[in-house]
């Protein structure tokens, strides 16, 4: 199927294979959902889109209606779950194609559930994979620049394409159905004009007396204290988010703070990997240069040591001497490695991401022995942080190759070596 998409997409142009295949697309979505029975109908239906924060907002969702009683689904870019049912999410995409998130669902009524927080993308969108989940609430974390090629080009028609989402909230027969939105975020702000009968804002400022010291997260909100084992304002903002949106839904916010409090590991983000060492060593998605700065941000009072690629190769390349420029702004020593070239040349994509840097960094291509050696550089107290691959299980390579891959137990396979 891989082959074949590549092989249409270098005959005709890629706006007219996404035309051609927009009726295919329509009339699968809609037959998978009527062979299931249209399960969404049979569950209270949380979206979550935006650029940065949606898997962490997800599990956040997720925990505070667990906590609560509910027996929750989660769709995420992490893993797919139904209650306490968890299996990891190996299709190198959100959410997948061929009618899964029907068949998901299906799934999770017949095995109880009454609540699915589903991760959406305008990737996904572009295929009408969101279409058919009959939205409760839809949740916008932000919009940042970030596959625009794949979107046109422009910032503008990136924002369509999240609000091709959004409009699939205003046509939901639910009711009432609520739009939960960045407002410190332009575009966050322009979701919130959406035609739904609640609209509900967060932003920084909602945080009463934040405080981001010893990498966690503290702050009150409407009488109620907050304290979240995860750093840095970007973990205030999703926890922003999943408490707004458990409000709607009643979960009082005494029952969210235990959730978030609980709510140790959130697996690709900011998550930190503990063999016993003197040192942190922490794995995170962050893929672009905001996400990338804000993690930085958050470890600021430690030494860093980085160790980061460049997503995606063929795509997002104006990021590349971004990334390295913030890597060496903010790390004392800087691993530029492998991560996803696809058919490029990933000695390139390094070399672009080098190209400003006044002071050169380590070029190790092997994704391991890169992180290996940003390990054994770290002393008591530094931060190794270890970023771009999150939970993605594997590297891309040229022709579709995929090679099996973890970052995390990469991580922890090594500390064990350091012993």
């Amino acid at each position: 199927m891989y082959t074949l998409k590549r092989a249409l997409e270098r005959l005709i142009s890629r706006k007219l294979y996404r035309a051609l295949v927009v009726p295919y697309h329509l009339v699968y979505t809609f037959v998978r959902a009527l062979q299931y029975g249209f399960p969404a109908n049979k569950l209270t239906v949380i979206g979550v889109t935006g650029t940065k924060g949606k898997s962490s907002v997800t599990e956040m969702i997720a925990a505070s209606l667990t906590q609560a009683g509910h027996t929750v689904a989660v769709s995420s870019t992490i893993h797919f779950k139904i209650g306490d049912e968890v299996r990891p999410n190996k299709y190198k995409m959100t959410l997948p194609g061929h009618g899964f998130i029907q068949k998901f669902l299906a799934e999770a009524v017949a095995k109880g559930a009454d609540f699915a927080v589903v991760e959406l993308t305008s990737e996904g969108a572009l295929q009408y994979r969101h279409l058919l989940l009959s939205l409760d609430a839809l949740v916008f974390t932000n919009l940042e620049k970030e596959h625009l090629e794949s979107h046109g080009g422009s910032m503008e028609k990136y924002f369509a394409a999240k609000f091709r989402i959004a409009r699939s909230l205003s046509r939901s027969g639910k009711r009432p159905r609520a739009i939960i939105s960045n407002a410190d975020n332009v575009y966050g702000r322009r979701m919130l004009t959406l035609k739904v009968e609640s609209h509900i804002p967060f932003m920084l400022s909602d945080a009463k007396d934040l405080s981001l010291a010893n990498e966690r997260s503290e702050f009150e909100y409407e009488g109620t204290h907050f304290s979240l084992p995860h750093p840095g304002a970007f973990s205030v903002m999703n926890a922003l988010a999943a408490i707004k949106t458990a409000a709607f839904f009643r979960v009082p916010l005494a029952t969210t703070a235990v959730a978030l409090a609980g709510l140790t590991r959130i697996p690709g983000r900011a998550e930190h990997i503990d063999e016993g060492q003197k040192f942190l060593a922490v794995v995170d998605y962050a893929h672009t240069p905001d996400s990338l700065r804000a993690l930085y941000g958050a470890y600021s009072t430690r030494r860093k040591i980085c160790v980061l690629g460049n997503t995606g190769g063929g795509r997002d390349t104006w990021k590349r001497p971004e990334m390295g420029c913030i890597a060496e702004e903010f790390c004392s020593e800087v691993v530029l490695t492998n991560e996803d070239p696809y058919d490029e040349d990933p000695t390139a994509i390094l070399e672009a991401m080098a190209k400003n840097m006044k002071k050169a960094p380590r070029i190790i291509l092997d994704r391991t022995e890169a992180i290996r050696t940003a390990l054994s550089l770290a002393s008591a107290g530094d931060a190794v942080l270890i970023t771009g691959k999150g939970t993605d299980p594997y590297i891309m390579g040229a022709g579709g190759q995929k090679t099996p891959w973890s970052d995390a137990q990469v991580v922890r396979e090594e500390l064990i070596k350091l012993r």
